[in-house]
């Protein structure tokens, strides 16, 4: 009787009685009822082009126990939810990590068989990370019968957890390295043989040590072929089958031709054994991809590193006891003690303490800031030298680090067009290769070479195309990771290549170039006061009001002053010194005053009149300051060529005057919405390139027609998830960095491509030629690829001082 092989999973299939479904005119037979109950799941959804498009048999599907459902029930649960789903606009967002994956049909399948149920709003797989991002509606179906939906197709879908993943990227580095030291000695070993044979060395051997030296050779050379290069041929099989030819296809083909050659010519007889070539190959190609691995990992853009700074532990305070709990069993409300030097778990409010922070994880910045009550502090910032008691108002999936690491995660699925088409070129030149290597190997067999087999095998290592795959991806990794440690974050994948062409840069103004909030710019006094003693009693007049103008005058130490009243819209009185006194806007304060109310120059800014009700007593205004740094990130982007322009909803007269202040190049006030994006869509019709930078919901539509569209770090949440990049630190200066950093990952994508080309073109006429043997091939192959990503290194690892930088994306050296 033929054995016959289960078909969805490929186990043998030998029931008593047998398992079969007709499934178009066949019998199809199953190793288990759970197979056959998966495929007409699959045949009933129609999804069954599963099964024409997969590469690797499917994972066995399990029948969930009364004990494994309890346990998915249990992700119902709020507060077991609040380390790994957040919410959002359309509903709740969990990271789910998908164990079982094969291929790219068990991806397909999954985002397909999860796409049609209810609630399902959007379900995607990182097929590298085997991660998965599920967004649905809690109303229409809960997250444990989604769970149990995949986990009843044979995968098995749980949290993701950072320090598991950790662990997972751990653990592949082990193997690598390991199977790195595998190739290493055995190259070491089959060297030592064949060199004094190659070079002569050694004379007169018998054909007794030549055997003794090939079966040495071929022993040592197995486990190579059969351990070390086993990722190669994973892959190859896997392009094949796809019909996506990558650089794994040639590799894997040189490496099974050079050790079956090398075994036939051992076992049967021949001329020339490649057993050495075969390990240095292997060896070589691993170091290169080992060493990008750890490029990589140092970048953390898989944002572990980020998820690392939040502890899993805190101290908890109520009834005036403290007790030491897990972070995912803390909710709003609950009130915590951070001591100096912890890091903090959780968004919240300071309620007592002033110490500095250390927000490095957050916004680049690595400078400390100071805090105090009332100020919000969010999870990843360092305690400095004080303790710090905090009212905790969001934790796990939905403080603002969380969604820093949502963000990478996105940008790292995402592929820019530069890195399509490298792979693209790759693939075509893999192709080419497939073709050419045999018509070098026939040319030389019909001149009667005896060295076609080794020009051929030269051929198809020494055009590996790995640099060629390396240049660009590599460059992006380390490009995007520095400005990450800049406090730009980029969040779309194509935000770093269009940052390139800019050529014109649009400002919103309040919040954007100012600091978003009033402060005093001048004060004038106009009878027998001095200066404390008018900002003293304005001070205490304004702390019976929240409005923003009122808290301008919070800092100010306030006098005694009783009966205060609000009269809303226009300021507030109160008693001082047996007299009624007044502050306000102009006509608000001449209503409560026999006193006139001086005519003054016009001034830029809020005007606000302070008087008793027999005598004005002095006169300020408030303004809307603007940054820092603005004016300073305004002229180097002059300097570079760059075009400035200011809109705002702003009046005219203060917008002209902020972008005189500024030296901005155009400005324009009492735009609307509607109106900035009709500007935009003017200059995109011109050829300008365009980044727009805001931070209100007011920029949404005009963002949306900029070819990059920037939010400072505290704009809305909406604005923030709409833009292709946020400024967490708020530094305009970080704008200039990144056009510069963007223009640099051009340059060295474009070294790298020259590169890669070039050596390619060169060294395949030389190997075609006969002139580079297999193990020389081997070795320039491997250092090609090693330039580009040293060259792409470059980009991360020096700052603008040159200096060396090699601390993880957003962790704090000093912590």
């Amino acid at each position: 009787m033929i054995p016959l092989d289960c078909f969805h999973c490929g186990e043998p299939a030998d029931g008593d009685p047998p398992i079969t479904l007709e499934l178009d005119g066949e019998t199809r037979h199953f190793c288990c009822l759970g197979c056959q109950s998966v495929c007409q799941t699959i045949r009933a959804e129609g999804l069954d082009g599963f099964y024409q498009h997969r590469t690797a048999p499917a994972v066995t599907p399990r029948i969930l126990s009364q004990t494994e459902l309890a346990q998915l029930r249990e992700f119902d649960h709020p507060l077991v939810q609040q380390s790994f789903v957040a919410s959002v606009k359309a509903g709740r967002e969990a990271q789910l990590l998908i164990e079982g994956i094969t291929c790219a049909a068990c991806i397909w399948l999954l985002e397909n068989h999860l796409g049609q149920r209810p609630g399902v709003q959007s379900f995607t797989v990182n097929h590298t990370t085997q991660r998965a991002r599920l967004v649905w509606s809690p109303d229409q179906a809960s997250l444990s019968d989604l769970l149990i939906a995949i986990n009843e197709l044979g995968y098995r879908a749980r949290p993701y957890q950072a320090d598991e993943a950790e662990q997972a990227l751990k653990a592949e580095k082990r193997s690598a390295l390991i199977r790195l030291c595998v190739a290493g000695i055995a190259t070491m070993q089959s060297m030592m043989l064949a060199f004094p044979l190659y070079f002569e060395l050694i004379n007169n051997l018998s054909p007794e040590f030549v055997q003794f030296f090939r079966w040495f050779s071929l022993l040592v050379a197995t486990p190579v072929v059969f351990y070390s290069a086993r990722p190669f041929f994973r892959s190859a099989l896997r392009d094949i089958r796809s019909r996506h030819l990558t650089m794994d296809v040639p590799v894997a083909t040189a490496i099974g031709l050079a050790y079956s050659a090398s075994a036939w010519v051992t076992v049967v007889g021949g001329e020339e054994v490649y057993f050495e070539s075969v390990c240095m190959f292997t060896f070589l190609l691993s170091l290169g991809r080992y060493i990008e691995m750890q490029a990589r990992y140092r970048a953390g853009l898989t944002g572990n590193a980020l998820a690392g700074v939040q502890p899993s532990v805190a101290t908890r305070e109520a009834d005036g006891q403290s007790e030491l709990v897990a972070t995912h069993d803390l909710t709003a409300g609950d009130i915590i003690r951070l001591k100096p030097g912890e890091t903090l778990p959780v968004d919240g409010v300071i309620v007592s303490g002033h110490s500095t922070l250390n927000e490095a994880a957050l916004t680049g910045e690595y400078l400390p800031e100071t805090r105090q009550p009332g100020d919000s502090v969010h999870a990843g910032s360092v305690n400095g030298e004080n303790p710090l008691t905090v009212r905790v108002e969001k934790t796990g999936a939905n403080t603002r680090l969380s969604g820093i690491l949502r963000i990478l995660d996105r940008v790292q699925s995402e592929k820019p067009a530069i890195a399509r088409m490298a792979d693209r070129v790759a693939g075509v030149f893999v192709s080419r290769i497939l073709i050419i290597s045999p018509l070098v190997w026939i040319g030389w067999w019909l001149a009667g070479s005896d060295r076609a087999f080794d020009i051929t095998l030269s051929v198809l290592v020494v055009t590996c195309p790995c640099a060629l795959s390396l240049a660009t991806p590599t460059a992006i990794t380390s490009a995007t990771v520095k400005l990450r440690k800049l406090g730009f974050l980029p969040t779309r994948g194509h935000t770093l290549e269009s940052l390139n062409n800019i050529d014109t840069v649009v400002f919103d103004k309040t919040g954007t170039l100012t600091q978003g909030e009033l402060s005093l710019v001048h004060s004038e006094t106009m009878a027998a006061l001095d200066r404390d003693t008018l900002n003293g009693v304005a001070a205490g007049l304004e702390q019976a009001s929240e409005h923003p103008i009122a808290k301008v005058f919070h800092r100010f130490r306030p006098y005694p002053v009783t009966d205060i009243r609000n009269h809303v819209g226009g300021g507030l009185t109160g008693q001082w010194q047996q007299q009624t006194v007044a502050i306000g806007h102009r006509e608000f304060v001449q209503d409560h005053t026999s006193a006139p109310l001086p005519e003054v120059g016009s001034h830029q800014g809020i005007e606000i009149w302070l008087a008793s009700d027999t005598q004005v007593l002095g006169r300020f205004v408030l303004d809307d300051q603007p940054r820092d740094d603005a004016r300073a990130a305004i002229a180097s982007l002059q300097r570079r060529g760059i075009r400035t322009l200011l809109l705002s909803g702003d009046r005219s007269g203060h917008v002209e005057h902020i972008a005189q202040m500024l030296g901005i190049d155009e400005a324009q006030g009492q735009a609307t919405p509607e109106d900035k994006l009709a500007r935009l869509q003017q200059l995109r019709a011109d050829g300008h390139n365009i980044m727009m930078v805001g931070d209100g919901l007011n920029d949404l539509p005009s963002m949306a027609g900029a070819g990059v569209a920037v939010a400072m770090g505290n704009a809305a949440d909406l604005t923030q998830l709409r833009a292709d990049a946020v400024l967490l630190n708020g530094q305009l200066s970080q704008l200039e960095q990144a056009i510069d950093t963007s223009r640099k990952t051009r340059r060295v994508i474009r070294q790298n491509m020259a590169w890669a080309l070039g050596y390619n073109l060169c060294a395949l006429p030389l190997a075609a030629a006969g002139l580079i043997p297999p193990w020389l091939a081997a070795i320039g192959m491997s250092l090609s690829s090693l330039v580009v990503v040293m060259n792409a290194l470059r980009l991360g690892r020096q700052d603008d001082s040159g200096n060396t930088e090699t601390t993880l994306v957003g962790v704090n050296p000093a912590a």
